[in-house]
């Protein structure tokens, strides 16, 4: 669940770029499972980037959008005054785009499992992704990146369990 902010609304999202950018396009402020949300706007904004993106290409913009991420995660959680907000949600964003983009080729099947496993590892936070959500707290740059590394983590995971599946 996420925190509730009354004042995490449109308006807020709009009143800024970082806004727009951490709380995924307003993906972030649906009132359920905002980091589920946000996921299937990864997923269905990936299959778009898809079409007219490389595979280097989309490298390079989850590249770069880990680093724009980070500066509007920092920003975003300092304006609301919560240190990870849920609404917060590009961190699952560029997080399951870089699954997407390392399981690539792959069917609509084994795009849903990849969905299910990443939701899994974000939102159960076994083992070493609570770890890594223990390391970084806070506001600032160190608390903006603690935002996005525990889902990198997660998707190290997912990536882990599937490269395992495929193996077998």
């Amino acid at each position: 669940m996420t925190d509730f902010i009354p004042h995490i609304n449109r308006r807020f999202l709009m009143s800024h770029p970082a806004h727009f950018i951490a709380l995924g396009a307003g993906s972030g402020l649906s009132p359920l499972a905002p980091g589920t949300a946000g996921t299937l706007w990864a997923w269905v904004v990936f299959a778009l980037l898809q079409i007219w993106l490389s595979p280097i290409q989309m490298g390079v913009l989850i590249a770069a959008s880990t680093l724009v991420g980070w500066w509007a995660c920092t920003v975003t959680a300092q304006h609301m005054g919560v240190a990870d907000p849920g609404a917060i949600v590009w961190d699952e964003v560029i997080a399951f785009w870089l699954v997407l983009w390392l399981v690539t080729p792959t069917t609509f099947w084994g795009q849903l499992g990849a969905f299910i496993l990443f939701r899994y590892f974000d939102a159960a936070k076994p083992g070493p992704v609570r770890w890594a959500d223990s390391l970084f707290k806070g506001f600032g740059w160190r608390g903006g990146w603690g935002i996005i590394f525990d889902d990198l983590v997660a998707a190290f995971c997912t990536l882990l369990v599937i490269a395992i599946w495929r193996s077998l």
